[in-house]
């Protein structure tokens, strides 16, 4: 990590961590190319945009803040494929601040790796689709395995907390689908169905949510194998009625 390294930062969040008093950083790119990723403008804009911070102002934003915080959640993009990963989760350390990563779950020997050096406190990763259908969902190639390994990792991983979670998208996912996957993830702890929703800042074009009655006959499905399943982004009051 050197002084021309970049981040996006949102200040304060309180629901990006569980249970935490959180900041989020942002990383630049991704070696998936969902046409339904909310964050397109990471995946695909360089690291030189005006709207990203620099490592002097992080680092000037954390001596200031940092002891309101209890942790930090590091998104991208894919954070994990960033080279200089580790020694931003040691600078995050150095504040004393537990450490939550999002991924998508390809790069499994690194994620290991920063799980066993203790540099990471709780995981969230997207499992995109069922692996049949892997290719087609992410837009590249050959990553199923990889994703399969990094699930299996984290059943007994030293981690405080971790949640598989599939962001459901009416072209891309059924509910035979996603009762599928369940099957292919079955002994997670915790798995979310997350409904899509619109950023405006996608990589593809007409693409909708499935429907709140439809999600919940899903959750139904899934629960046959993951039975603590849970809806995110969901009014199941008006599902049920």
């Amino acid at each position: 990590m050197n002084a021309d390294s970049r981040f996006g930062l949102q200040k304060l969040t309180l629901l990006d961590y569980p249970g935490k008093v959180a900041c989020t950083i942002f990383l630049h790119g991704c070696n998936f190319r969902c046409p339904f990723c909310h964050n397109a403008s990471l995946v695909v804009v360089p690291q030189e945009d005006s709207a990203m911070i620099t490592l002097d102002e992080l680092k000037d934003y954390l001596s200031k803040r940092g002891k309101i915080l209890d942790g930090a959640c590091i998104t991208g993009g894919e954070p994990v494929m960033r080279p200089d990963l580790a020694e931003l989760l040691e600078l995050l350390r150095s504040y004393h601040l537990l450490i939550k990563l999002d991924t998508n779950g390809s790069f499994p020997e690194r994620l290991q790796d920063l799980v066993e050096r203790r540099l990471v406190d709780a995981v969230a990763m997207d499992v995109k689709n069922t692996y049949a259908k892997y290719d087609e969902t992410t837009g590249v190639t050959g990553m199923a395995k990889r994703v399969a390994e990094s699930a299996a990792y984290l059943k007994t991983a030293p981690l405080d907390y971790y949640e598989l979670r599939t962001t459901v998208v009416r072209q891309f996912h059924t509910v035979d689908d996603l009762a599928a996957l369940a099957r292919e993830h079955a002994g997670v702890e915790h798995y979310f169905l997350q409904k899509f929703k619109d950023s405006g800042d996608l990589l593809g074009a007409g693409l909708s949510a499935m429907p709140d009655d439809e999600m919940t006959r899903a959750l139904e499905a899934v629960r046959e194998f993951i039975p603590n399943a849970q809806l995110r982004g969901v009014d199941t009051s008006e599902a049920e009625s």
